[in-house]
């Protein structure tokens, strides 16, 4: 117990001092990344060679998150600056007038495309103050946005949570070994980990249209009731299965990336479509009440406007779309290997290796080609300047502002990273003790034995919390949660997957989100109470997810790895 407690400190540095003193990661992880190494050579013993080793993978495998970090964050740039978002907006204009329809498709069907095409906060920052435009109260703009952000977050920036994130876990040799002496492939544990994330989030996301509808009729009509909202529960949830089909569909053909991207697009179109021929449309239209009768707290000093007059003409609809499409269309043809080029892009002629780093176990790869940073991000941001015929100088700067934005996540993602994967090698060791990731999941696996699947998404929902981030959430605990899954003798695919479920939950309410949501409204400052709000929505979503993999890994799934 006591190596158990030693191994906790990094973890324990983290949360303390971003949730209780605020600290942001980039001085958080840096500590923390330091203190493991400080118990890795101090109290277990582990060798430099795999303390540098360790470090040096954590920061490439950083290297190849932020890669695409940045192909999303400078498309995103590239669409703003070119004024394709300001055309997207205008689709969204009338739509319908009834604004319980235009939250279910901006809030949860817009965020959940602009989740899978970008992720890292972009969806709230978009879908708030589009909303706000539209008439809606600033705070409820907040946080509708920010709950309707949950469902396609494990799916978002391409997969990035789990083709970033999860894969953390791969850093470790034994892991590496259990998993192709169960017949999978590392890439196939990764699919299938999408998969037990897809299920839960499913069951889940048919609902979370009618949750957001639900939210805004009684905390914000003038009824201050549920019964407006139920009067377009069978739309409400017609628009959450034109999602949640596709989605699921997607995660088991296809992998990790495309199930929010495509499911959003697809729904979209699905759904908007069905609004304008009147589909399961309610038979009165609900609105807020006039401005003046609103609660001061709804609104905050400065007022969001979004006009539709901002919409850039020389643009077409399908063209300021196109990107995001292309997107959808490349990721497609480069990942189904019955068309060949995931074969050509994977090959060692497009991938760099460092075998064994510093004389460890630790085998890093680069395919440059396949990462959807590059291909599709980077190059569909290329094409885009020319499509929109952007200036030079305005392509310019927008590739500098988009690299300014990234310097904060490489500094607290390569320092994560670091940590973590000193904490999964601190096996290799002098004292004969297992390692730091180990020693915490065999406490964990002894104390919560029998309840961890219900248990085991708060852990993901305290990762996001306090990093701001289900990627990062990931990094932090998919190592523990796989070891208390394999400790226990539970599916380590379902837990794992449970935590990237957790960690997307925990969007509605982490802290970086919330400070994003309500700056771009205008409502700063009223952060404490959106987080309160949103933890009933988040708590909900935990508990449900959780009963629904008990049931999975005891009762239907006994024997999955």
């Amino acid at each position: 117990m006591l190596y158990a407690l030693l191994a906790s400190l990094p973890i324990v540095l983290t949360v303390v001092l971003m949730v209780a003193f605020n600290w942001p990661a980039k001085r958080v992880m840096p500590l923390a990344w330091g203190l493991a190494i400080a118990l890795g050579a101090g109290v277990w013993g582990v060798q430099f060679k795999w303390l540098a080793g360790s470090t040096i993978f954590g920061g490439l495998s950083a290297f190849n998150i932020l890669i695409i970090v940045f192909g999303a964050i400078l498309l995103m740039n590239t669409l703003k600056n070119s004024g394709a978002i300001k055309v997207i907006n205008k689709t969204f204009y009338g739509i319908s007038p009834d604004r319980r329809i235009q939250a279910i498709i901006i809030a949860f069907l817009f965020g959940s495309f602009i989740e899978g095409a970008a992720g890292f906060g972009t969806p709230a920052a978009l879908a708030g103050p589009l909303m706000v435009g539209l008439g809606f109260p600033p705070l409820a703009a907040a946080m509708l946005a920010l709950v309707g952000n949950s469902t396609p977050v494990s799916f978002g920036a391409v997969g990035t949570p789990i083709i970033g994130g999860v894969s953390s876990v791969l850093g470790s040799a034994d892991i590496v070994a259990q998993i192709e002496g169960a017949g999978l492939t590392t890439s196939g544990f990764l699919h299938q980990v999408g998969i037990w994330s897809a299920l839960p989030h499913a069951l889940m996301g048919v609902f979370m249209p009618l949750i957001i509808v639900m939210m805004m009729t009684k905390l914000f009509g003038e009824k201050k009731s549920f019964k407006d909202a139920f009067e377009v529960a069978p739309f409400a949830i017609f628009a959450g299965l034109s999602f949640i089909v596709p989605y699921v569909a997607i995660a088991f053909l296809f992998g990790p990336e495309l199930p929010s991207l495509a499911g959003g697009l697809i729904a979209i179109a699905v759904v908007i479509t069905a609004t304008k021929k009147g589909f399961l449309q309610p038979k009165t239209v609900w609105d807020f009440a006039n401005k003046s009768k609103w609660d001061s707290s709804w609104s905050g000093t400065e007022e969001v406007v979004a006009k539709k007059e901002e919409a850039t003409a020389e643009i077409s609809p399908f063209n300021a779309w196109l990107p995001y499409i292309l997107v959808s269309v490349i990721l497609v043809i480069t990942r189904i290997p019955a068309i060949g080029l995931k074969s050509i892009l994977t090959s060692p002629t497009f991938t760099i290796s460092w075998r064994g780093v510093l004389g460890t176990g630790l085998n890093y790869n680069l395919q440059y080609l396949y990462l959807p940073g590059t291909v599709p991000f980077i190059l569909v941001a290329i094409l885009t300047g020319f499509m929109h015929k952007m200036k030079g100088e305005t392509i310019k700067e927008t590739w500098k502002v988009s690299l300014k934005q990234v310097i904060p996540a490489a500094i607290a993602l390569t320092f994560a990273i670091a940590m973590v994967q000193v904490m999964l090698n601190s096996g290799n060791n002098s004292s004969g003790e297992v390692g730091m990731m180990v020693a915490l999941s065999r406490a964990a696996g002894d104390l919560f034995k029998g309840v961890w699947p219900i248990f085991s998404p708060f852990i993901g929902i305290l990762g996001a919390f306090m990093s701001g981030s289900n990627t990062t959430s990931n990094i932090l605990f998919s190592g523990f949660q796989y070891g208390v899954a394999d400790q226990i003798g539970i599916s380590r695919i379902v837990i794992v997957g449970l935590q990237v479920v957790g960690g997307a939950a925990g969007n509605m309410i982490c802290v970086h989100n919330v400070v994003a949501a309500c700056t771009t409204v205008g409502v700063l400052g009223k952060e404490g109470r959106v987080i309160r709000t949103n933890a009933i929505p988040a708590f909900i979503y935990a508990i449900v997810t959780g009963v629904f993999a008990y049931l999975a890994v005891y009762v239907f799934f006994p024997t999955l790895f």
